[in-house]
């Protein structure tokens, strides 16, 4: 590339790829840590915090992939690396080992942490379809 040259939209350097491919694993990383600790009691309360904070990071691992590529599309990217950890944990491990139980806290962790990213990548392709279309404009001054 040439100095002066604008790079194409949508383009990703070394370095784009590299922290997007981080980002990914990150989705994988926090979707087994929030498996991990979703049978945290308080006491002798279940207190599954894990859904609350893979909620948090599923988000701001999304709005970091968009940032970091622009589109919308290279949001779902963590969100894959996610459920690609979930469902890797739903399988048994050596000698029968059960992350996941059976149980209303497994459902809820599934939506609760997709969901909030789902609504912010929906309100956001939404924003850029029409987006793109400006709204007329008005006569008389500002």
């Amino acid at each position: 590339m040439t100095v002066g040259t604008a790079a194409q939209p949508g383009h990703l350097d070394a370095l784009g790829r590299v922290t997007l491919a981080l980002l990914v694993f990150d989705g994988f990383l926090c979707a087994v840590l929030s498996v991990l600790f979703l049978p945290s009691y308080l006491g002798a309360t279940p207190f599954p915090i894990s859904i609350l904070a893979a909620a948090v990071a599923n988000l701001a691992l999304v709005v970091a992939a968009r940032s970091t590529t622009g589109r919308v599309r290279s949001g779902v990217l963590p969100l894959a690396g996610w459920g690609v950890g979930f469902l890797l944990c739903m399988f048994g491990g050596p000698g029968g080992d059960v992350l996941m139980l059976a149980s209303v806290w497994t459902l809820l962790l599934l939506i609760g942490s997709l969901l909030p990213a789902a609504v912010y990548l929906w309100k956001v392709s939404v924003k850029a379809a029409f987006g793109a279309v400006s709204p007329p404009e008005r006569g008389g001054t500002r």
